[in-house]
């Protein structure tokens, strides 16, 4: 009997183990709320950070009105289950890249109302669940690079509404297959030629506009006035046709430099062939001479 005692023992250890931890991954952490296994809500909490003692098995967490200035680039590598992640309304100035890759699963994301700055190359890279991005009322964002959204094949709905941005290439839309929804309006955009793109781009997607053009307004580089976009159409921007872009610059650039350096080098080898065949001739016509003697 003695025998079997000890030889249960490793196993009931065991046990009481897998227990702790089941126990502490359904534990709730302090000053939120959760209604059920997979709800974690800490809306509104005064919180300055992440909140520890979150469940690994959470699938909805809520963190909106509160003060978390930034997110650990590792945080979603333990809550791969994690589909809806509520951000809104905190202190957000920066997502660092592959942070928000890590997740698999997530489908609803929701970054808007922080002072965020700028959206980097990667920072939604392999993110193909991802159905629905807010990123809207973030004063102070007013730079989205051209591959920010690569990788979101998924997404349906992007809201970049009430911004700073003046302008947006037209391929960070163009890397987005699936997009049926998106907001744009209350940024302060400015009709330069590097806006045409855009604008011919919602000209031809206005389906895709909550309220068609309407709201959205450009100002105009030279005194400023502000205009509806509902007003212009593609021969507003017919001066642009014929400017060259920053890339066509450097092509050009980059062709002359070439063209130079080509002809440089044909001058010296040409100058080379003469030298060389004014001293054959001479060379020919001194023996020429001496065999004459």
């Amino acid at each position: 009997m003695l025998s079997c005692v000890h030889w249960l023992q490793p196993l009931l250890a065991l046990f009481s183990s897998l227990l702790a931890l089941v126990s502490c991954g359904n534990s709730c952490p302090p000053s939120c709320l959760c209604p059920d296994h997979h709800t974690v809500d800490c809306t509104g909490q005064g919180l300055t950070r992440l909140p520890e003692s979150i469940p690994l098995d959470v699938r909805r967490l809520l963190l909106s009105d509160n003060w978390i200035p930034w997110i650990p680039s590792d945080f979603l590598v333990l809550y791969s289950d994690l589909v809806y992640l509520d951000l809104r309304n905190n202190s957000l100035s920066r997502v660092e890249p592959g942070t928000l890759s890590t997740s698999s699963r997530l489908v609803f994301l929701d970054l808007g109302s922080n002072n965020l700055t700028e959206i980097p190359s990667g920072t939604f890279r392999d993110s193909r669940s991802l159905i629905k991005l807010r990123l809207g009322n973030n004063p102070y964002l007013s730079a989205v690079s051209a591959d920010a959204f690569g990788g979101l094949s998924s997404l349906r709905e992007l809201e970049l509404e009430r911004n700073a941005l003046s302008g947006l290439d037209v391929e960070v839309l163009s890397q987005l297959p699936s997009l049926r929804v998106l907001r744009l309006e209350g940024n302060p955009w400015v009709c330069n030629c590097n806006f045409a793109k855009l604008f011919l781009w919602l000209m031809e997607n206005q389906h895709k506009l909550p309220t068609g053009l309407e709201g959205m307004e450009c100002s105009l580089p030279v005194d400023g006035r502000q205009l509806p976009l509902s007003m212009l159409s593609e021969d507003s921007f017919r001066e642009c046709r014929g400017i060259l872009t920053l890339t066509d610059y450097l092509i050009v650039i980059f062709s002359g430099i070439c063209v130079s350096v080509a002809a440089i080098m044909a001058s010296f080898f040409l100058a080379c062939t003469v030298h060389c065949f004014q001293r054959w001739i001479k060379f020919t016509k001194s023996d020429k001479v001496d065999v004459e003697e």
